[in-house]
Formats: C-alpha cells, structure tokens, sequence
C-alpha cells in the first residue's frame, strides 16, 4: 500500500476539490485512480465523508478494507 498522505497533491487539495476528486465531477472528471484515491484518503483523515451523503462513509469503509487507503 502507497502513502498517500506524502503527496503534493494531499498537502495541497482542498475539501471541496477532494469532493470533486472522490465524485468525479467538474475538475475530477479527468483524475487519474491515484488522485481519486489521494481524495478518498484525505476525506477520511479530515471527517469529511460524515459531513456528505451516507455513500461517502461507505465508500470510505470499503476503500479501508480493501486496503486501497490507511485508516
């Protein structure tokens, strides 16, 4: 498993681009399995997902146990 918290782009990602990142709309569109994930990552670690709709929590949870980002 990467550490995705030693990216430039999670140093530098806001709550709202992550959003986009993890969701796939506007500016995530185009971003790559790794910056999808680096947002997932960022989601978790800053409680963020409790704030969003439930499938954020669940995708958060399977993401975990899929060990594709840390806990």
């Amino acid at each position: 498993m990467q550490n995705l918290r030693n990216t430039k782009l999670y140093k530098t990602i806001t709550p709202y681009l992550a959003t986009a990142y993890a969701e796939g709309f506007c500016e995530g569109e185009r971003a790559s399995k790794k910056d999808q994930l680096i947002a997932w990552q960022y989601l978790h670690d800053n409680h963020l997902a409790r704030t969003l709709q439930g499938w954020f929590g669940r995708t958060i949870e399977n993401l975990i146990n899929q060990k594709s980002i840390q806990k």
